[in-house]
């Protein structure tokens, strides 16, 4: 299935339904009292997080929805059908956002998350309301309110604990294949990988965090060249980012301290917050140096980057291909993860939390 991250759709409550101003009329009651019913209320429109559900590919085709209208009141006390409610699934980790405004609806951060989006109107009030002893055959009644509607749009922030980072080619698909279930596409030409891919990464038999592999970044990222800033929003709820370096490039020209000090750049001309979430240092590929020169090579390299970067977080120097050194970085990963909590997004108060069901 294609992956869409964004679309952006029209949500319309349905309307209330109009009061009735009706009288009972029957044989020997010429002038009986009102008897006018109230209207249905519209249909309104909630959105529910799934987790079957990995895309948002549905909303980019079908962008209205627009709820039941409720139906009218009639005569003899008869009150008119609400509206149908429409239900909306989409991906865990979407966030819904009100284009006009720029406020944040919805937020469906958990599986089975339930919002509501958009309240049906309520439906108006029939005659026998309006009766009383000094107006006994009232005329009066009201119409039904219309439905909320929004320009909305929706955005899909994966889930995940940690997240790759790095160059194309750095070896970050390879990694997760290594280290857990996924098998995303590997090969040996820059941009292999088009869209996130997730891997839940088993520790033991009880602990286990989720990766996030993301399209590699290049130089000038942040003006729009390659792929990789589009899909840095899905680093966004992440708790440590690896930075994955290729210490040995086929690449006569290659400088892998310049390339990873360019990474660093971009991230930081993008998103700040972002760059300033823990990042630690991965050194991939070390199966391509000979094994009398890993030291050196690694010394080297960590001479040069922390002098161009001031960094002095976690180095852990590994050979995705084939396991090596992955063992520690699991590890001490999941003993980072175990002392940090899950950030929120760091966005206003979501205002579908107040008017959240209380119909639930």
């Amino acid at each position: 299935m294609k992956f869409i991250d964004e679309a952006k759709i029209y949500v319309k409550a349905g309307d209330g339904g109009n009061g009735a101003a009706t009288f009972r009329r029957e044989k020997y009651i010429p002038m009986g009292g009102p008897n006018g019913g109230d209207g249905g209320r519209g249909g309104s429109i909630y959105v529910i997080a799934d987790r079957n559900i990995n895309t948002l590919v549905d909303y980019r085709y079908t962008r209205k929805f627009i709820g039941k209208r409720g139906e009218n009141g009639g005569g003899a006390d008869c009150y008119g059908a609400g509206g149908d409610d429409i239900v909306l699934r989409m991906p865990v980790g979407t966030v819904i956002t009100d284009q006009s405004t720029g406020q944040i609806l919805a937020d469906l951060d958990a599986h089975d998350k339930k919002i509501l989006l958009a309240r049906g109107g309520k439906g108006g009030l029939g005659n026998i309301h309006f009766k009383s002893s000094t107006n006994r055959a009232p005329r009066q009644k009201t119409n039904g309110e219309e439905g909320e509607e929004f320009e909305v749009s929706l955005e899909l922030r994966v889930l995940a604990d940690v997240g790759l980072l790095g160059l194309p080619n750095a070896g970050k698909s390879t990694l997760i294949r290594a280290i857990s279930a996924a098998r995303p596409k590997v090969a040996d030409y820059p941009f292999t990988t088009l869209h996130p891919n997730l891997g839940v990464v088993r520790v033991d038999a009880e602990k286990s965090f989720v990766m996030a592999d993301v399209p590699g970044l290049i130089e000038g990222a942040a003006d729009g060249a390659g792929l990789g800033i589009r899909f840095l929003k899905h680093l966004q709820r992440t708790r440590i980012l690896l930075h994955l370096v290729d210490i040995a490039p086929i690449d006569p020209d290659a400088n892998p301290v310049r390339d990873a000090k360019a990474i660093v750049g971009e991230l930081l001309k993008h998103d700040p917050a972002l760059a300033d979430k823990p990042r630690w240092l991965v050194l991939n590929k070390l199966d391509l140096i000979p094994e009398e020169d890993r030291e050196a090579a690694v010394k080297n390299f960590l001479k040069a980057y922390k002098k161009a970067t001031k960094y002095d977080g976690p180095v852990f120097p590994i050979a995705a291909i084939n396991g090596e050194g992955t063992k520690p970085l699991i590890y001490a990963i999941q003993e980072a993860l175990e002392q940090m909590v899950r950030p929120e997004v760091d966005d206003e108060p979501l205002e579908s939390d107040e008017k959240s069901t209380s119909e639930e």
